[in-house]
């Protein structure tokens, strides 16, 4: 009769055990889940991912530095997934922090039907990137794309005055991806 006592203690135990030890891996995942919104915080101030800025033209100031130019480079990707040439229209441009540039990619859809796709952004160095503010930008929305369709894409950005000094090359680069059926 001992052992029917000792096993029913040990399956209450081990029950306990499991209870707590899913409680643990429930509040680990809660705690995950709450801290996408403060990481998206802490990357749009810091610029950790190399997210770029958005500015209004009409916000930005009218006065640019002259005495310095910094070098922005320009690179395209497009994922495996999408059947599309990209491409930027320069390679590089010298810029004035504080003055407002355009510039554009070309995208041409190689498929015989419509796609639809996606731009993420991205600067390099990291540091840069919240001294990097876009007015007009494809990567704003989704871009859709006919069959055989070429397109001009258009950038109007700016680099901050702010920009620290040790920076003299950032890089601007996208890469296209598939959107989502569903939206």
């Amino acid at each position: 009769m001992s052992g029917d006592a000792s096993n029913t203690g040990r399956r209450t135990d081990n029950r306990r055990s499991a209870l707590r030890l899913a409680a643990v891996a429930l509040a680990m995942f809660g705690f995950g889940w709450a801290l996408i919104p403060l990481y998206d915080v802490i990357c749009e101030i810091t610029g950790l991912d190399g997210r770029t800025g958005v500015a209004q033209a009409a916000s930005l100031p009218t006065q640019f530095d002259a005495d310095r130019t910094v070098t922005v480079q320009f690179v395209a990707n497009v994922n495996s997934a999408l059947s599309w040439d990209f491409a930027p229209a320069v390679i590089s441009m010298q810029v004035h922090p504080g003055k407002l540039y355009d510039t554009h990619y070309l995208a041409r859809n190689r498929t015989a039907a419509a796609i639809v796709g996606r731009a993420v952004p991205n600067v390099a160095p990291n540091v840069a990137a919240r001294y990097f503010n876009k007015t007009e930008c494809f990567c704003f929305s989704e871009q859709s794309l006919a069959a055989g369709e070429q397109r001009e894409m258009p950038v109007r950005f700016v680099v901050s005055r702010d920009l620290p000094p040790e920076v003299k090359v950032l890089t601007l680069s996208y890469t296209f991806y598939r959107a989502p059926e569903n939206g």
